[in-house]
């Protein structure tokens, strides 16, 4: 089995930079699918799709060349419950959330559940396992085509696709925002961050990259705002301003960008901390998780 990373790599924005100079009309369509979220966080429709509890059928692609990497049935469920602790903020550990903050801490009231039924109507677990002769993956949605050592994303209007496999460069996981190619659309996490048990290694152990690049497809940004010089932006106005990354397990608090006396919010799920340090969402993220939800993923939502 390979060592975990040590710090927290995900390859979201890279994958994404790539499809839009694939594919322009990504670009346009996500810039249009950004005023429609403005608009239902205006207009109120985004608070009002939070007073639903919105059931989410999930698919987790295991692909796989070693024994290790075909990781059990029970690691798949660990990750299925560890996004529903997260995503109904039913994580005992938002108690480390600093005091100024812990009123930010809300519930996205979504659930996820591995689908029951396949494309076809037929009975499945919602688990589908395929043999590679690949060495490990990269952001280039190679483990997403079967022609290419992977599986095939099932409809996404019907389903969260979730791909688990060995990757490769350091990553723990990239998304692909909403709008993208169908075929492509979905999660890929390396299996040794996927669950809370089996093959998982620390620090990232929690499941917590997987609830990170839901986060992303639910059109979720990186609290900095994918910028290096304070000029970033995650279209959230209750997550501080923050100039990088936090890494590992900082200390509160950590300042930057004149974000003081409070500093970064690096606790939040959108940052690169370990998952023993990141444990929230804030009600503005929800609001633009559930726009997305009832916009661009309206059809995947039950």
């Amino acid at each position: 089995m390979s060592p975990a990373p040590k710090r927290r790599q995900c390859g979201t924005q890279q994958a994404h930079e790539r499809l839009c100079e694939m594919y322009p009309a990504f670009r346009a369509r996500q810039n249009g699918i950004e005023q429609g979220i403005r608009r239902s966080i205006q207009s109120g429709q985004a608070q009002r799709v939070t007073r639903q509890l919105i059931t989410i059928p999930v698919v987790v692609h295991v692909v796989y060349k070693r024994d290790p990497e075909n990781i059990s049935d029970a690691q798949v469920k660990s990750q299925i419950d560890a996004l529903n602790r997260d995503y109904r903020a039913n994580n005992s550990d938002t108690s480390t959330v600093p005091d100024v903050w812990k009123g930010f801490v809300t519930d996205p009231n979504i659930q996820f559940a591995l689908a029951t039924k396949d494309p076809k109507g037929k009975a499945t677990t919602g688990i589908t396992r395929t043999k590679t002769t690949r060495d490990s993956f990269g952001t280039g949605d190679s483990v997403k085509r079967a022609t290419t050592g992977g599986s095939a994303a099932w409809p996404r209007d019907r389903y969260l696709n979730l791909w688990v496999c060995n990757l490769g460069d350091g990553l723990l996981g990239y998304a692909q925002f909403p709008g993208g190619p169908a075929a492509t659309d979905g999660v890929v996490i390396l299996y040794t961050a996927f669950g809370t048990m089996g093959a998982v290694q620390s620090p990232f152990d929690l499941g917590r990259t997987a609830t990170h690049e839901v986060g992303h497809w639910l059109n979720l940004i990186h609290i900095w705002g994918d910028r290096n010089d304070c000029g970033g932006t995650d279209y959230v106005t209750d997550t501080p301003n923050a100039q990088l990354p936090n890494y590992g397990k900082p200390k509160f608090p950590h300042i930057s960008c004149n974000n003081g006396p409070n500093g970064d919010m690096f606790m939040d799920y959108m940052d690169y901390v370990d998952d023993a340090a990141m444990v929230m969402f804030t009600a503005g993220q929800v609001a633009r998780m559930n726009a997305t939800l009832a916009g661009p993923r309206k059809k995947v939502g039950r």
